[in-house]
């Protein structure tokens, strides 16, 4: 039976095999984006071939020409053709050795993208070799036989007219100045990878940045990224747990920033975004950050190759730990004990301040006198904002006074309070606490100290923020086991939301760490789930929004700290609130005490919002400003 009229007969092949061009160029598109990107795919070459010195030439930002010249291993003859192909490299050669690379490049993919989109010249020669050999290839399949040149062992690529045969991507390039900054942040962060190679970047014939080996002095080159203000204001760190070896530097919470601009996390060796990582970070700085602030790092973490997958992405970028809920407990645990340490090791300090043993609840350490005087609340502000005069009266009785507080624990109750003495109660220096005695309190706000180094300025109202905060942390955490299932507060009405796939089975992954959030979330069918109890601080929150919220972190990072995090929030609000304000006159004895108490809390250092409390001045800066001695 003939088909109808109407009908259309498919008689010519529809399906047809692109040409090696074609697909190197699609390709190129995954890899190539600009002439920075072609910077990092050659660095990172030149870095697998064991250069210890990379140059960099560049003109007109890098699109009319890109040269890069290594001192490594080079290139044998006959590979130099192989090394312009699809998929041919020398890192891999089976599925083993895919999911342990080692090495920064392996899919075999740059060079050719790199030679479909522009004119490029390969000159190399291998060591053991008497010259070096030139290929060159004109943005298509066809690679010119390879000829004698006279050159030093390694490696030498030129990259010419960049996208000149792809001009729709030509048209995405911004302006020399912008490429020509694109192409020297590249070369920094690849730099900052590897302290033992030197590297040196020209522009349209001027030498622009010269960085000799820095393995000596890694903050020398730390700061060509990072600047010098963030060298001043950061900690090293350095942690180990098993195999894995975490180290570099972190910005103290008061040189934060609005963007991630200053967030480098490198893994083994490689430059790379994961929100893995950056969860675990966010959540050690959380208490020491003000809301919306970013923090600053710079963070090299080493571990077994056979634990992460680096074949995500053609770009390289992102990776996938096998064992991410151990790779971030182990950063949280490491920067969050670092930026504590930092928190209370105010940068300001002399180098002769050494911290105070960090004491928990009790005031231990300080003199009868000075423990009745905070048991009494003697700095207590006298109301707290937005709240009537009886509400605040119970508010300080709860959280200095001998009555239950917000969380049901009792305190000891001292009714007469006991004032301590000033400078002369300190007989030596040695006697002398690291934070001095109070003088006087300047404009209502900071208060003036003098101890064995200087001149102590403390803000007040931040210094007692820190402190309530922390207390009302411990007695909060003092109402729960943290080995049982934390309090939580029926809700009349239980909340019900419905929730994707993904979030059905990041809930169902996870049961077990609801209960001990506070939460008790029951699934109602495929797509639902309800909440029935939460914490009692939590209750005029959006929980809905907080259990999605929880659920999208368990997807993302495979844990999550939203509870504890809007828990905290709350507690540094109520904090804020009951802290000791501005224009408030405080007493001499007031002023020790508080001196004191900072002395016994931990991250003093910073108010609940990453400011500083308090700074140093030495004697010496004010000899040099009165020039006592000149």
């Amino acid at each position: 039976m003939s088909p109808p009229a109407d009908s259309h007969v498919i008689t010519e092949p529809r399906i047809k095999a692109m040409p090696p061009q074609l697909i190197n160029q699609i390709a190129a598109g995954e890899i190539i984006e600009r002439p920075a990107s072609v910077l990092k795919e050659l660095i990172e070459n030149a870095l697998d071939a064991g250069a210890t010195r990379i140059e960099v030439t560049a003109e007109r930002g890098g699109v009319k020409r890109l040269l890069i010249s290594d001192n490594g291993g080079g290139i044998l003859k006959q590979d130099l053709a192989l090394a312009l192909a699809r998929h041919a490299t020398s890192k891999i050669d089976s599925l083993d050795d895919l999911e342990t690379v080692a090495t920064l490049g392996f899919r075999g993919e740059a060079l050719a993208s790199i030679a479909s989109v522009g004119r490029l010249t390969l000159r190399s020669r291998a060591r053991g070799e008497d010259s070096g050999w030139e290929i060159r290839s004109e943005g298509d399949d066809q690679i010119s036989e390879a000829v004698p040149v006279a050159m030093p062992v390694g490696t030498w690529i030129e990259v010419r007219d960049l996208f000149y045969n792809t001009p729709a991507r030509r048209k995405f390039l911004r302006t020399e100045q912008t490429e020509l900054n694109r192409l020297d942040q590249t070369l920094r962060r690849m730099a900052m990878s590897r302290f033992d190679v030197k590297f040196e970047f020209s522009h349209n014939g001027r030498v622009r940045r010269h960085l000799d080996d820095a393995m000596t002095q890694p903050l020398e080159r730390i700061a060509t990224v990072m600047g010098d203000e963030f060298v001043s204001n950061s900690v090293p760190l350095d942690a180990a747990a098993g195999a894995m070896h975490l180290s570099g530097w972190l910005g103290l919470p008061a040189f934060s920033r609005a963007q991630r601009d200053m967030q480098y996390f490198f893994l083994n060796g490689r430059l790379i975004r994961d929100p893995t990582v950056s969860h675990a970070i966010k959540r050690a700085y959380q208490d020491v950050l003000f809301h919306g602030r970013q923090p600053a790092y710079v963070v090299y973490l080493e571990l077994d190759p056979a634990r992460v997958d680096v074949n995500v992405h053609p770009s390289k970028h992102e990776v996938r730990f096998r064992d991410g809920r151990d790779v971030h407990g182990f950063i949280q645990k490491a920067v969050s004990e670092v930026v504590e340490a930092g928190v209370g090791d105010n940068p300001s300090l002399s180098a002769s301040f050494v911290r105070p043993t960090v004491v928990s609840q009790s005031n231990a350490g300080a003199s009868p006198e000075q423990e009745s005087v905070f048991a009494a609340g003697a700095y207590a502000a006298p109301a707290m904002s937005g709240a009537s005069s009886a509400e605040s009266t119970r508010f300080y009785k709860g959280l200095h006074g001998g009555q239950p507080n917000h969380f049901g624990v009792v305190s000891d109750v001292v009714r007469e309070p006991v004032l301590t003495g000033g400078i002369e109660a300190a007989s030596s220096e040695s006697d002398m606490p690291p934070l001095g005695f109070a003088l006087a309190q300047l404009h209502g706000v900071y208060i003036l100290a003098q101890n064995s180094n200087g001149m102590v300025v403390v803000d007040m109202h931040a210094a007692h923020e820190r402190i309530t905060y922390e207390r009302l942390k411990q007695q909060y955490e003092a109402g729960s086991d943290a080995n049982q299932e934390a309090p939580g507060q029926p809700l009349i009405v239980p909340v019900s939301l419905v929730v994707s796939d993904r979030e059905i089975a990041a809930w169902e992954s996870n049961k077990d760490l609801f209960p001990k959030l506070g939460l008790e979330v029951d699934q109602l069918d495929e797509t639902g789930l309800v909440v029935r109890s939460v914490p009692k601080l939590l209750l005029n929150a959006d929980i809905a929004q907080l259990v999605r919220d929880v659920l999208s972190d368990l997807i993302e990072a495979g844990s999550s700290g939203r509870i504890e995090q809007t828990i905290n929030e709350t507690l540094s609000s109520m904090a804020c609130h009951g802290s000791v304000r501005a224009n408030r006159k405080l007493t001499i004895e007031e002023m020790n005490s508080l001196l004191r108490d900072m002395e016994h809390t931990e991250r003093s250092g910073q108010c609940n919002h990453g400011r500083p409390t308090w700074i140093q001045l030495s004697l010496q800066e004010f000899d040099r400003w009165f020039k006592r001695g000149q």
